[in-house]
């Protein structure tokens, strides 16, 4: 409780709080992280589903992993995401810097979101270079069909998720470093701070005088540039955070 105070005054004081999330807060809307010991990636080889070389060679391996993880993939938004969202309106929290690509924080109503690694809203071919809504898929894709142009034909539609092998999108990233760099505050949510060049974000963030505050499930090799840190379930301890950070603005 001691920590969850001091991160709440910190907060409170803030001018221009940045929010950094990574598949931590995800999971626990039940969305399976991809490293760790029970990640993704212990089940499935990423260079065939989830690498550009691998999806230019079989976009149907990508989609039909896609299939059979919809369930997980389209969860609904978790107390973490919602308390978020309402430090942004508190007019706390003025960007969210997200590595997911589930728009999660979009549905609970963030409304400034960086997708450092993209996300499922838009689709493009890349033959002929038409671009869809996800939602024009949807009902298909729930059905087992796979996505295909419907200008010409082609079974390379891919989401603008960034697959291994491709960069981050330039603009996000460049807007995500301006951010950090002029943050007073900065919070990593649910992020092992070990994917390059996202995990330079907070050292971006502590080098410019930001106060750093960390609510992960585990230790990160991190850990020390961050002023408080605070282990367990984000979508317990962020709700406490933003009642906290309500009082301390009440006094």
């Amino acid at each position: 409780m001691e920590e969850i105070r001091r991160a709440a005054e910190i907060i409170a004081k803030a001018k221009h709080a940045v929010v950094f999330t990574g598949a931590g807060i995800s999971a626990e809307s039940g969305i399976p992280t991809f490293r760790g010991e029970d990640g993704l990636w212990k089940k499935y080889d990423p260079e065939e589903v989830a690498s550009i070389w691998g999806f230019k060679r079989n976009p149907r391996a990508f989609w039909e992993f896609s299939m059979e993880m919809k369930d997980k993939l389209f969860a609904e938004p978790n107390p973490a995401h919602y308390a978020i969202a309402e430090l942004e309106r508190m007019g706390i929290v003025k960007a969210v810097i997200t590595q997911n690509i589930d728009m999660l924080h979009q549905r609970a109503g963030s409304r400034r979101v960086l997708e450092l690694h993209g996300s499922m809203e838009k689709l493009d071919c890349l033959d002929c270079g038409e671009t869809y809504d996800w939602g024009e898929f949807l009902e298909d894709f729930n059905k087992g069909v796979i996505p295909r142009c419907r200008k010409c034909n082609s079974w390379y539609v891919k989401p603008r998720v960034v697959l291994f092998g491709e960069q981050l999108p330039q603009r996000t990233l460049l807007t995500a470093m301006e951010e950090s760099r002029k943050c007073d505050v900065f919070i990593v949510v649910g992020s092992s701070l070990v994917v390059y060049p996202a995990a330079e974000l907070p050292y971006m963030a502590k080098s410019s005088g930001a106060k750093m505050i960390m609510v992960n499930a585990e230790p990160t090799v991190a850990d020390n540039i961050f002023d408080v840190k605070i282990y367990g379930k984000a979508g317990e301890i962020l709700p406490r955070i933003v009642e906290e950070v309500k009082r301390f603005r009440q006094t």
